[in-house]
């Protein structure tokens, strides 16, 4: 099936239920964003940041681009001016870092924490702990210039269903714990970004409200190189 044909799919189950897509376009060439543009998608995420500012150069500015990939604090400068969403955030020192470049540009950016749910070391993320550790720390309540959207995670991959369910249902559980331990007055804590193409069914089951799609929109990954101008 076309790229379009996928979207419109995907959005015929999704929107009753108010889930945001996100398609995953890390590796995908400027022609096959276009085409899911021109299908109406306009969430993006990618998890490099070279390729994230190459693409935005080349693409329609009105185009929100998440930011899914781990973040090291001395690139968040390059994606601060346009970035719509940094899913990614796992420490207080990012945060800092991103409300810093913020102010600079005169923006408040939303961010999602990323929290540690698979049983796989690779992953990134905060754990349970450390999460309300960073939600009161002193520092934290001073960034005016960030606003924590909600929580991310992502599952452990795996064809075990039951495991991954639970690893959903844990974070939707802590969501909904931090929402009533911090966030009660805050309208703004909204998200809950859990489920990829092998598992967002999973996800939506278990409380997520934004999915990140990418071979599910684009079709299986052809692992190449995306090509740049700019230096790696």
């Amino acid at each position: 099936m076309s790229i379009a044909v996928n979207i419109e799919k995907i959005n015929q189950e999704i929107e009753p239920l108010g889930i945001t897509l996100v398609a995953i376009s890390k590796t995908k060439p400027v022609e096959d964003i276009l085409e899911a543009y021109n299908a109406g998608q306009r969430v993006f995420g990618e998890n490099m940041v070279q390729e994230l500012t190459d693409k935005y150069e080349q693409l329609p500015k009105d185009i929100q681009w998440h930011l899914v990939g781990h973040l090291q604090t001395n690139k968040v400068k390059y994606i601060a001016p346009f970035i719509s969403m940094i899913e990614s955030v796992d420490s207080i020192k990012l945060l800092k870092e991103i409300n810093k470049h913020a102010i600079k540009h005169n923006r408040v950016i939303d961010c999602l924490l990323q929290v540690y749910i698979a049983e796989e070391s690779t992953k990134f993320g905060l754990d349970h702990i450390e999460l309300v550790e960073l939600l009161r720390d002193e520092e934290f309540l001073t960034l005016d210039n960030i606003r924590i959207r909600g929580l991310m995670g992502i599952a452990t991959n795996t064809e075990n269903e039951k495991e991954v369910k639970e690893e959903f249902y844990e974070l939707k559980m802590l969501f909904d714990g931090i929402k009533a331990s911090f966030f009660r007055k805050v309208d703004t804590f909204d998200t809950l970004s859990m489920g990829m193409s092998s598992d967002y069914k999973l996800a939506i089951e278990n409380g997520s409200t934004m999915i990140r799609l990418g071979s599910t929109v684009f079709g299986k990954r052809i692992i190449k190189h995306f090509k740049t101008d700019q230096n790696q």
